[in-house]
Formats: structure tokens, C-alpha cells, sequence
């Protein structure tokens, strides 16, 4: 009997992914509707604002769905890994750099802020094209770490920063001069996607894996804590992911948390479907 062939396109993963796509879009939309009620001087402009941000932060959860999905399943393929990068570029280098360059960018002088927004969507950009061709290579490793700060990770920072602004602005009328740290962050992260630091891919963390009741408590009671300070908590948990690529290499693999695993060759993202 002759073999089934395997498909090439699976379901599931595929429909977290469009999810990814579909809440990247939905923030564009907000950035847009919040631009056009700002100019027209309306109450309640940055709720859209906010809003795009949810939709920014609910892409980060699909995104980080889709390939642990199609592991779960074995349904790893390139064409989910093609459309996942695609949906990325929107939900993470788009998106963000057009809510920062609404919100502040556009007051640069001489244009910079065209420049830094363009320069973030470019690494970004780059960056994912860079995983593809890697990801593509025959006879590689299981990767477990990436090289270079994860452009979804970068998009969840900046949405968190962002969000913690806006609250700022909803109690005290003005963000002031706190605003211009978006501007220099995005120009960091547009380094640090490029950069040779390594952080953890999270891929230890499967859903088939068996953990022990205080660690299973203890993830409870950190998803309870984010959900409900989660103004807050996003901002720690992206900055402190930032910051441990750079404390890493000091830290001994035998105190390093279980969701670290890394490779002892260089390494790059791994593939999603």
C-alpha cells in the first residue's frame, strides 16, 4: 500500500497563528481610531490606545500557542513557519512601531521619529528573515534558546511600557517627559534583537510535562497575580525576561530555572508552525 503523505498545512496551529494575524490587525485598527479622536480633541482618546495594546498582548499569547500546538501534535511545517513569521511582522514589528510613533515619535524633530519607528520595523523584519533562512537549514539541532532579544518579547515590552504610560496620562492628564523612554527603548531593542545575548525559548515548557503540586501552585498563583496587577506585572515580567540575557552567562546551568534549556552550539529560534 502506498504511504500517506503527510500535510503540509495543519489546522490548529495554523488558526493560533491567524489569531496572532487577526490581533495584529485589530491594534492597527485602534492605533488609527485613537489617531482620528485625538485629532478631533475627544474624550477618551487613548482608550483605543489601550485597546491596541490588548490586542498587541492577546498576539503574544497566540503566538506563543501556534508552536507549542504543533509540537504537541507533531505538526511542525514550513509553510506554518512562512505564516507565522508573516503574521509577526504584523502583530509585532508593525503594530508597535506605529502606536509609539503616534504617540510620541511624531513630536521628534527633523523627523527622527520616522527613522526610529522605520529602524525597529526593519530589525524586526530582519530578524525574522534571519530565522526563516536558519530554520530552513537541513541537519540542525533542536533549538532550545534564542540568540538575539525575540522580537515578540520586544513587542510585549513596549506594549507593557506603553500601557503603564497611559495609565500615567489617565490620572495625571499628561504622560510628560516619561514618554520619550519609548523612543529610546525602541531604539535599544532594534540593537538587541541583533545582539549575540541568549535568552530562554520557553520550549521546556510543555503542556504533556508533569510538574509537582508546589510548582504547579505556584504557576497559579503567578498567572492570579499578573491578571489582576497586570498594569504592572507585564511590565516586570518583560523587563526582567530582558534583563536575564544579560545576567545569564553568570548564572550556573544547575540555578537557572526549569524553563531554561539551552544547546551548548549557537542557536536561533526555533521553528514554529
Amino acid at each position: 500500500m502506498k504511504e500517506q503523505e503527510p500535510k503540509l498545512v495543519y489546522v490548529l496551529p495554523n488558526l493560533m497563528t491567524a489569531g496572532n494575524l487577526f490581533c495584529g490587525f485589530m491594534a492597527i485598527l485602534q492605533i488609527f481610531e485613537g489617531t482620528i479622536q485625538r485629532i478631533n480633541s475627544t474624550d477618551g482618546w487613548w482608550h483605543y490606545y489601550e485597546m491596541s495594546l490588548f490586542f498587541i498582548l492577546g498576539a503574544f499569547i497566540f503566538d506563543m500557542l501556534d508552536g507549542r500546538v504543533a509540537r504537541l501534535g507533531g505538526q511542525e511545517s514550513p509553510f506554518g513557519r512562512e505564516f507565522d513569521s508573516l503574521a509577526d511582522i504584523v502583530s509585532f514589528g508593525v503594530a508597535p512601531a506605529l502606536l509609539v510613533f503616534k504617540i510620541v515619535l511624531f513630536e521628534l524633530p527633523n523627523r527622527a521619529g520616522w527613522a526610529i519607528a522605520a529602524i525597529y520595523l526593519a530589525c524586526g523584519a530582519l530578524r525574522l528573515a534571519r530565522f526563516n533562512v536558519i530554520a530552513a537549514m537541513p541537519n540542525k539541532n533542536a533549538l532550545k534558546e534564542f540568540t538575539g532579544f525575540p522580537i515578540p518579547a520586544a513587542a510585549g515590552l513596549i506594549a507593557s511600557i506603553t500601557m503603564l504610560l497611559l495609565d500615567i496620562y489617565e490620572k495625571e492628564g499628561e504622560i510628560g517627559p516619561w514618554k520619550y523612554v519609548l523612543a529610546v527603548l525602541m531604539v535599544f531593542l532594534s540593537g538587541m534583537m541583533f545582539s549575540k545575548f541568549k535568552y530562554p525559548s520557553f520550549k521546556a515548557l510543555d503542556f504533556r510535562a508533569q510538574r509537582s503540586v508546589p510548582k504547579l501552585l505556584g504557576f497559579v498563583v503567578f498567572v492570579g497575580v499578573t491578571l489582576i496587577f497586570y498594569r504592572y506585572c507585564l511590565a516586570i515580567w518583560f523587563t526582567s525576561y530582558l534583563i536575564y540575557g544579560f545576567v545569564r552567562p553568570y548564572i550556573s546551568r544547575a540555578w537557572r530555572p526549569d524553563f531554561d534549556e539551552d544547546d551548548d552550539g549557537d542557536t536561533e529560534d526555533s521553528p514554529k508552525t
